[in-house]
């Protein structure tokens, strides 16, 4: 049976009994910062099985897409182990329980509708002091009670342990589904049955409540029973990730074959490539934060494994293709995005093999060193390589294990610590939204009507008050520095979602309460007013007149309408690879990311600027509509990528030219929009560009400034007309460069005076010249003339200069040929400094620089690069 059959005969049974079919949720769950990328099934599902909310369904079955690195060494080693795999799951929230869950699991694994499989073949576990699952296999199923084995906390609970150890809150036992193979390999794990039933409460004994409903989440691994029913050894076997390890060989120049020696390394490649193609394809793209540095870790990784069979260019956007052939049935979206991710996959590249071949140098010089009985890759070596090689420690790591060796991560971690720069405080909903109190406010029935599509007016009942991150029934003023947050059962303010800022403005009960609004964030079907109560008292239960500004939200309207705009224009003069990967859309001000492989050319913002205006003036009708995802598709709707839609979409449709789900509010006629300019393009990540644009007042605002400032500077430069100002400037700059060369041959004789005296006074070791010395009234520019002059003059001279600029230390070494060919490196003379001065750096070895940060230590820098000078030449 092929993978997408399988996944569509999983779905077509649940839904035989009854359950509701859901798409898979994105990689990046929305609203859910526990993870960094969707783990398992159940996840999109939280609410309904803690009971918040309305419940528009109490059964349900996906195929979800997930994300997990905890086991990444374990990748292509084991037959099982994936970074990204697909979960087929089916779920009750209070509706059916073990015994429908048992039996259902075990028609569609037997029943020749359906799998087939033999039933012999298929054994059981269940958790220790579950008689119910026990009986329900041995006198329902028919099981014979040898193949039912009765397992302990750590392997039969959910979470694992729970009940001796926690964590706190919902858990239950389950029973897990193994299949014997023929060939008498060892058994393999296909599904896992979660019978979600208690309520784990401080220590045992009798800490397991028994909950009010009962609830089923159940989990089995697409690719691994796609691999128990074709029979194969291996995951990476079936048809889906076969022909994507040969495509992985074919790229690095091997043969793939499953007990080959290349084979692991290729399964790793092939594993990697599919997870980051699914994660790019949702907008998340390498960096060094959070889900991006997952995927730069993935990507280099991956890379890493090509370059050491001898593929020592890019390769890996080149499998991108094979990526989207094997997943295209269930995810056709893959191939609107093939060619931007090609294109951040190979920048990623492409940045990394610029450095990999140094660091793979450096790491050589660490395992010769443990040749010698030290085994340790220190603290000071891992962050070295880190920071100045681009090596991720999850790579430092690996290719340490690989000769036997293991990382002082604390001391990594320390160093790490300490580099890195604290991030800003979060805002108010940061902080709230992992707390209960949101969650209480909808258990008691709380949601939000959002009133604002018509109006900035408004009246709404308090439902909740948010202060010091727990719920209060009152507030009196002044309520203190800290923002509270006030929520309705009706509002006209937007909270931020979708790019568009939340609103401000006031809250007031009557005249004797006033509560100012300075920001709206939304949190679910929940929005919250972020303020400062400034007059009177509020409390639950409060009608309260609901005022957002109204000259603001215009702003806003106009600058969101002028975002489709620029997506539409983009796509027309970029082509269908310019999606959008995140925007900003405030007062009169948008801020729009897409994907694109190179800068823009001042041509192609012409273009794009000049048809967003023509659409302007055309003043092209803006109207909305709710409808339901199938119907917006067959409208052309653009749908972004990484994005949850509910199951009803509200389509923006303008003139007969752009369509977007968008639930943001929009004027009624483009021409409303007034101007729109581009003020700036920009990259912000690999294959990411940005367009900041203003519209209506203060674009036009801009326009008068910039002729003010051409006319300011017109008259600086005594030109009579701003149009001349080019030739004017044109003139002045040849006047520059004259001044340059001639402040160069001044300085060139100075540094020649300065040189002679420097050599007269220099150390002489082993028939060669040691200069090191801190400069005074030098720039850092002028550092390299100092030091190329000394090896000119010098005769075999070894080189060690300081400057201090801004209470910044740079050190730069330098070292005659011939010295260089007797060993003597300026690399390991800089580095030894750096360490002095707090900072790092490197280089050739007759050329090498470095910063730091403590100028007081400068003599002792000198020094210790002295010191390495004169070891090396034999003093």
């Amino acid at each position: 049976m092929k993978t997408d059959e399988l996944r569509e005969k999983y779905l077509d049974f649940f839904v035989s009994k009854g359950c509701i079919r859901r798409p898979s949720d994105v990689l990046v769950p929305h609203g859910d910062k526990s993870v960094l990328f969707t783990p398992a099934g159940m996840n999109q599902f939280k609410n309904q099985f803690l009971g918040i909310g309305p419940l528009e369904f109490t059964k349900a079955t996906t195929c979800q897409k997930c994300l997990r690195t905890g086991d990444i060494g374990n990748v292509g080693v084991t037959a099982y182990h994936h970074t990204f795999f697909e979960m087929l799951g089916n779920f009750s929230f209070g509706d059916y329980f073990k015994r429908e869950a048992i039996h259902w699991a075990w028609e569609f694994l037997t029943d020749k509708k359906w799998l087939g499989m033999v039933p012999e073949r298929l054994s059981v576990t269940v958790y220790l002091d579950d008689d119910e699952a026990f009986g329900i296999w041995e006198k329902e199923i028919g099981l014979p009670a040898k193949r039912i084995q009765r397992c302990d906390e750590g392997e039969n609970f959910w979470p694992a342990n729970s009940p001796s150890q926690g964590p706190d809150g919902v858990c239950g036992p389950c029973s897990e589904i193994y299949y014997h193979p023929p060939t008498g390999g060892k058994e393999v794990e296909i599904w896992n049955l979660v019978f979600t039933q208690f309520n784990r409460v401080g220590s045992p004994p009798n800490n397991l409540q028994p909950l009010p409903k009962n609830n089923i989440d159940t989990g089995m691994g697409l690719e691994r029973c796609a691999a128990v029913l074709q029979g194969v050894e291996s995951n990476f076997e079936i048809d889906t990730l076969r022909p994507l390890c040969e495509a992985a060989g074919n790229a690095v120049g091997v043969k793939y074959q499953f007990q080959g020696d290349q084979g692991r390394p290729l399964r790793r490649i092939a594993d990697h490539i599919r997870a980051v193609t699914m994660c790019v394809h949702e907008g998340v793209v390498p960096s060094n934060e959070k889900q991006g540095y997952i995927v730069r870790l993935l990507l280099r990784r991956a890379l890493l494994e090509g370059y050491l069979l001898g593929k020592q260019d890019a390769f890996l956007y080149g499998l991108v293709p094979a990526v989207v052939e094997a997943m295209k049935r269930p995810y056709p979206d893959l191939v609107q995005s093939l060619g931007a991710a090609a294109d951040t996959i190979k920048e990623e590249e492409q940045q990394f093999l610029g450095i990999i071949e140094r660091g793979l140098s450096r790491f050589q010089k660490i395992v010769d060193r443990s040749k010698k009985g030290d085994s340790l890759v220190t603290g000071e070596e891992a962050f070295e390589l880190h920071t100045q090689e681009g090596f991720l420690i999850e790579m430092t790591e690996a290719m340490a294990a690989r000769h036997g060796m293991q990382v002082d991560l604390d001391k990594f971690q320390k160093l790490l610590d300490q580099h890195r720069e604290t991030s800003g405080r979060g805002s108010f909903s940061d902080s709230v939204m992992a707390e209960g109190p949101l969650d209480a406010i909808r258990k008691t029935g709380g949601t939000t009507e959002f009133l604002g599509y018509d109006s900035t007016t408004g009246s709404g009942k308090v439902i909740g008050i948010i202060s010091n991150k727990a719920l209060t029934d009152s507030l009196a003023s002044p309520s203190g520095e800290a923002p509270v947050a006030v929520v309705l059962d009706r509002t006209p303010f937007y909270g931020e979602t979708g790019g568009q800022v939340g609103d401000v403005g006031t809250l007031k009960v009557g005249t004797s309460a006033l509560f100012d609004v300075i920001d709206t964030q939304r949190d679910g079907d929940l929005v919250l007013h972020v303020g400062h109560l400034k007059q009177g008292k509020l409390k639950v239960g409060d009608a309260v007149q609901a005022d957002a500004s109204a000259a603001r939200r215009a702003g806003i309207r106009r600058a969101h309408s002028a975002t489709h705009l620029l997506h539409f224009a983009l796509r027309k003069f970029l082509g269908p690879n310019a999606q959008q990967r995140g925007s900003l859309v405030d007062n009169d001000t948008l801020r729009f990311d897409f994907s694109h492989k190179g800068p823009m050319t001042p041509e192609e913002i012409t273009q794009v600027e000049d048809e967003i205006n023509a659409r302007i003036a055309e003043g092209a009708a803006v109207s909305t509509q709710v409808t339901d995802q199938e119907t917006a598709r067959q409208h052309g709707a653009m749908m972004l990528f990484g994005e949850k839609y509910p199951d009803k979409v509200r389509m923006v449709t303008m003139g007969d030219f752009s369509v977007e789900l968008c639930g943001g509010t929009h004027l009624s006629n483009t021409g409303q929009v007034g101007l729109c300019r581009i003020i700036s393009e920009e990259g912000v990540a690999k294959g990411v560009r940005r367009i900041v644009a203003y519209t209506g007042h203060k674009a036009l605002d801009h326009v008068r400034e910039t002729e003010n400032l051409l006319k300011q500077v017109a008259i600086a430069l005594k030109v009579p007309q701003p149009k001349e100002l080019p030739k004017r400037v044109e003139q002045l700059q040849a006047e520059l460069a004259q001044a340059k060369k001639d402040l160069s041959k001044f300085a060139q004789a100075a540094v020649a005076d300065s040189v002679l005296g420097y050599l007269s006074e220099a150390e002489v070791v082993g028939g060669a010249k040691i200069v090191c010395r801190k400069l005074e009234g030098v720039d850092r520019d002028s550092l390299r003339m100092y030091a190329d002059a000394l090896r000119q003059e010098g005769g075999s001279v070894a080189v060690l200069l300081a400057v201090v600029n801004e209470g910044k230390v740079t050190l730069l070494a330098a070292v005659t040929p011939d010295l260089v060919k007797k060993g003597v490196k300026a690399g390991d003379c800089v580095r030894d400094a750096a360490k002095l001065v707090g900072g790092g750096g490197g280089g050739r070895p007759d050329l090498a620089e470095a910063g730091g940060k403590d100028p007081s230590q400068i003599d002792a820098a000198l020094a210790a690069g002295a010191a390495v000078y004169r070891k090396a030449l034999g003093g």
